[in-house]
């Protein structure tokens, strides 16, 4: 990237294990104002630098231009733990084949089937709001959050077999995932249990085959790789299924807890998704298309994940050496690409700091970098479930600010997770009012 003699990035003196906590967390917030947005932290445990990335260019070349270069670095094999080797942690050609697999099933005109299913679970909650407000009762908003999206991922996944899963374990398939649960060992024991009751539905689908099946599960079942004929083994079902079920649904939570949290903070902008929430069709679900056109509740949306991405950093580890900005990377070095710290980049944003979802405009949008902006990560490997996370939130907040007015119960600062995501860990306690 430069064509003068690379010299070497900044950074404090101190050393420090980086890694996704609270800690690592702070300590970069605090090493982002001060250095800027390339240094790097030495580690002890590894033997080596850590960097820090959260300018644009840069992170266009570890994700895009020279992404051979770069493979998934630090917190990926506490990650394979949890969820095995799907399409999040694989790399190489087994990576390449997965995602050529679960494509399909992520188009458009795919994902647009699930609209109906999307009202039906923002509708019931919708009545359970009413009840709470009528009885005067708080909402705990991250419980909910987190009870309604993985509802909408286990029923996108699993169809009509939910009742299978549930008799098979033994339990509610969303005691699976409680909203304030560690996400230790004995998590990923859970989950993996949960795994073998996903095969036995994958065996029990395969011996009752049927024609109308319409869910995540039955396409990649399905799905067939071009190259070889071939389709996903059983543990690579298990293991997507296991990605789509955790990954899927606490993305979407965090940003939903977070946007209500904005939404109290300036009522002025929930007073505008209600009013413009009320000029879209009613009586049915949203489809793709209306939600994409409804600009306030994309604009809520983006900015939500603009100053709140769930993921907060992503890990890379270079394979050979390389120059970032001029900076020289020696091989096997730990970066870590930050959306958060991109984007609350004071050259890139203006008052950055601020919620202002207005700055999501045709113009701004057309003339910023595209990598300032990565809540959905970049290149080949960004989230391949982007185009249904969008439009499950902005379908939640086109159903419920029409209907609801929230504001929270409390002033206490907000206890805040950043390891595998970033969000809110206390409770947010809403007062519900019908409109």
């Amino acid at each position: 990237m430069s064509a003068t003699p690379a010299s070497v990035a900044r950074g404090p003196k101190e050393h420090f294990n980086l890694g996704a906590s609270e800690e690592s967390f702070e300590l970069l917030r605090r090493y982002f104002a001060e250095y800027g947005d390339l240094f790097r932290v030495y580690s002890p445990e590894r033997k080596s630098y850590t960097y820090l990335i959260s300018n644009p260019e840069v992170a266009k070349r570890i994700l895009l231009t020279n992404s051979d270069n770069y493979t998934k670095g630090v917190g990926t094999g506490q990650i394979a733990v949890l969820l095995g080797h799907g399409v999040m942690t694989s790399e190489g050609e087994g990576w390449r084949r997965q995602r050529r697999m679960l494509q399909p099933s992520f188009q458009r005109r795919v994902l647009d089937r699930f609209s109906d299913l999307i009202a039906a679970v923002n509708d019931d909650y919708s009545e359970r709001w009413s009840d709470l407000a009528r009885r005067g009762a708080p909402l705990n908003l991250g419980e909910v959050a987190s009870e309604l999206t993985l509802e909408i991922m286990l029923r996108t996944i699993f169809g009509q077999d939910l009742a299978f899963i549930h008799e098979r374990s033994g339990e509610t398939p969303f005691s699976m995932v409680h909203p304030q649960a560690d996400r230790d060992l004995k998590f990923a024991y859970r989950v993996r249990m949960f795994g073998k009751v996903v095969l036995e539905l994958i065996a029990w689908r395969r011996a009752h085959p049927a024609e109308d099946r319409f869910d995540f599960l039955s396409m990649i079942m399905e799905a067939r790789d071009k190259a070889s004929g071939e389709g996903m083994t059983d543990k690579q079902l298990v293991d997507e299924v296991l990605t789509l079920i955790v990954a899927g649904h606490e993305t979407s939570a965090a940003t939903m807890s977070w946007a209500w949290y904005e939404l109290d903070r300036h009522p002025d902008w929930q007073e505008r998704l209600s009013t413009t929430a009320s000029a879209l069709p009613e009586g049915r679900a949203l489809r793709m298309d209306e939600t994409e056109a409804w600009e306030p509740g994309q604009q809520l949306v983006q900015e939500t994940l603009r100053m709140y991405p769930p993921v907060w950093t992503m890990s890379r580890r270079a394979i050979g050496e390389d120059v970032l900005d001029g900076l020289s990377v020696a091989a096997g070095s730990d970066l870590f690409v930050s959306p958060y710290f991109t984007h609350r980049h004071p050259a890139h944003w203006e008052h950055a700091e601020e919620f202002d979802p207005a700055r999501f405009n045709a113009t701004a949008n057309a003339a910023r970098h595209r990598f300032s902006y990565l809540p959905f990560g970049g290149g080949g490997r960004r989230c391949i479930g982007e185009a249904l996370a969008m439009h499950e939130l902005a379908s939640h907040f086109a159903t419920m600010t029409r209907r609801f007015r929230l504001s929270r119960m409390d002033d206490e600062p907000l206890q805040i997770e950043a390891r595998i995501n970033y969000r809110i860990r206390s409770d947010l306690l809403m007062q519900v009012e019908i409109r």
